[in-house]
């Protein structure tokens, strides 16, 4: 089993690499500010969702096919790339929502779950990270090693939902200016737009 000084280390790395900016936390950062904070935790859960399964499939030894297959990795990306457009395309058409009805446009909380779900699952290279990662912090002497790499998933998870649900209730509060702006609202979805241009460039272009 994993011990306190390997799980202590491997909180503070986990935490620090949830805070570098990535397409997570960006993704993140993005819908939280467009929606508010709520809307933000809920894309937060779907992404942690996605990393239950990436931790699973590295623990069985399934992400290995992400890493030596050619085709099963380009198939995810581009799958990942055309639904960023497809965000990119939704947040730069969208016009600013009336203050008085936001509440009531507000996205259905399984739509934002589902969001984060197949942002993070449609990232092959969030498999190929954890395949890497996560045996770096393992040892065959204190057991089994898929339960060992179960349970630092399960860790990586925690470190992530926490801080992403931090950066949701920090992009709340230029939500709440926003729905006050409509002009504000425009350079946002705009600049969201950009962003999700930007993370579907740079997922098309990525490498095993």
């Amino acid at each position: 089993m994993l011990t306190i000084d390997v799980i202590m280390t491997f909180i503070g790395v986990a935490t620090l690499l949830a805070w570098v900016p990535g397409p997570d936390n960006l993704f993140v950062l993005t819908q939280s500010a467009l929606y508010g904070p709520k809307e933000g935790v809920l894309v937060t859960l779907g992404l942690c969702l996605g990393l239950v399964v990436h931790s699973i499939a590295v623990s069985l030894g399934v992400a290995v096919i992400f890493q030596q297959s050619q085709f099963a990795f380009d198939a995810l990306k581009y799958a990942g790339a055309a639904y960023l457009v497809y965000l990119a395309y939704k947040s730069l058409r969208a016009g600013p929502e009336n203050p008085d009805t936001a509440g009531a446009s507000r996205r259905p909380a399984a739509a934002m779950v589902l969001r984060g779900v197949v942002m993070n699952l449609t990232n092959p290279k969030v498999a190929i990270f954890f395949l890497a990662f996560l045996p770096q912090f393992t040892d065959a002497a204190r057991g089994s090693i898929a339960v060992q790499m179960l349970m630092l998933g399960g860790l990586f998870i925690l470190c992530a939902f926490a801080s992403f649900t931090t950066i949701s209730l920090m992009a709340g509060v230029l939500s709440r200016w926003l729905r006050a702006s409509p002009r504000g609202q425009i350079v946002l979805n705009r600049v969201a737009g950009l962003v999700f241009v930007g993370l579907a460039v740079k997922l098309v272009t990525a490498n095993r």
